[in-house]
């Protein structure tokens, strides 16, 4: 099963409102992805409704727009460990980070200098390059889902054969003890993904990812392998569900209107989330994003505990969340602003953190292409054109 679809062959576009620009997410063929399109659409029409949509915040008299007044994030937390990385490698090829363990050390993708090649890469912080796999670019490779627990970085990896199918395979590495990457299975079923950071889940010494269930009816497996490789479990819950924060699922449905459930895997407790007819619900297993529409588009963005406890307003105006993980840490909604007028000269938008601790948002950058986040780190990009030039961090952790 690949992991292109086409929810997320449009994030890999430069849009300074695609939530997640890295390419995760699978590939329907055929049937069963005809079948199971609801499943990453919702998702999809989530988050292009979050992302895209222009929320309206009037001044005293209702007619002029009122931009919010608010901090640098540098002058909010002197201490903030942050880095500016080059878009390219030393030997010229373009770098794309798919996860950060910290502010200056990443994973990623590159050609090579030929072009015949796709590499991934660890890129430490002095710059030096440790190449952990190499697939040849016909091979359409993509590698995605990246999780880390301790020393272990383990991903997802896809690439298509000579008869045309898609294979997935998953794999870790040690990322200080070094050596070669272990592949840990190829018997992935049909994996499905959604941008988040919950993709995959390392818990317990497992692997643990969400795949679509063979069958007419709508059902989900939960698989996991152990990281050192071995038989793969399969646990089938019916409905469409995918991964959370351990051990919660959250129904895939979630950002349309009407209940969103979760259910933890350990328990087998279920909980529904209420919305209004005019409400889109997106949860993670401690926040839910709430966005109000009015009228025919949306009109604030609100955050709330799965219970409906602690409900707060978050964003007016023209902002709108960048990434669709809830709350990250349990404490900083990322958001877009187009009001920025040199954000809008460079086609990019002006990143912000609303802080759930203080109530208060503050600006990351005042114009960003490419926003992602993964494992308490935030990255954006830079360029002109469309060319990406640089890629920007700030990690998350560090503001405390």
């Amino acid at each position: 099963m690949s992991l292109d679809s086409p929810m997320i062959k449009a994030s890999l576009k430069p849009s300074p409102t695609s939530p997640e620009p890295q390419p995760e997410g699978r590939l329907d063929h055929g049937e069963k992805g005809r079948r199971r399109a609801p499943l990453g659409g919702l998702i999809g029409l989530a988050a292009a409704l979050v992302a895209a949509g222009a929320l309206l915040a009037l001044s005293p008299d209702g007619n002029e727009p009122t931009p919010p007044q608010t901090r640098t994030v540098g002058e909010t937390w002197p201490d903030a460990r942050r880095a500016d990385i080059p878009g390219t490698l030393p030997d010229g090829t373009a770098y794309n980070p798919a996860y950060f363990l910290d502010e200056r050390t990443s994973v990623g993708t590159a050609p090579d200098a030929s072009g015949g090649s796709v590499r991934l890469v660890l890129r430490a912080a002095d710059g030096t390059i440790r190449e952990l796999r190499r697939l040849p670019s016909a091979v359409g490779p993509q590698f995605a889902g990246f999780t880390r627990a301790g020393d272990d970085l383990a991903w997802a990896e896809s690439a298509t054969g000579k008869d045309g199918a898609t294979k997935t395979t998953m794999w870790r590495v040690g990322v200080a003890a070094g050596g070669a990457p272990l592949q840990i299975t190829d018997d992935t079923g049909d994996v499905v993904f959604f941008n988040s950071e919950y993709d995959m889940l390392i818990e317990r010494g497992r692997l643990y990812w969400a795949a679509v269930a063979p069958g007419r009816d709508t059902a989900t497996e939960v698989r996991s392998a152990p990281l050192t490789g071995g038989p793969v479990d399969v646990r089938t819950e019916p409905g469409a569900w995918a991964l959370s924060g351990w051990p919660w699922l959250v129904s895939a449905g979630s950002g349309q209107s009407g209940p969103v459930r979760m259910r933890d895997l350990d328990s087998g407790r279920e909980q529904a989330i209420d919305a209004t007819a005019n409400e889109l619900v997106t949860c993670g297993p401690t926040w839910c994003r709430v966005l109000v529409l009015a009228g025919n588009g949306p009109a604030r963005s609100e955050l709330m505990r799965p219970d409906g406890a602690d409900r707060q307003q978050v964003a007016t105006g023209t902002a709108t969340a960048s990434i669709i993980d809830v709350a990250v840490l349990d404490r900083f909604e990322v958001l877009s602003e187009d009001s920025s007028s040199l954000a809008q000269a460079v086609g990019g938008q002006r990143l912000v953190l609303y802080d759930l601790k203080t109530k208060q948002t503050s600006t990351v950058a005042d114009t960003a292409g490419m926003v992602l986040y993964r494992g308490g780190v935030l990255w954006w990009s830079t360029g002109d054109e469309g060319q990406t030039t640089a890629w920007h961090t700030l990690d998350l952790r560090s503001l405390s």
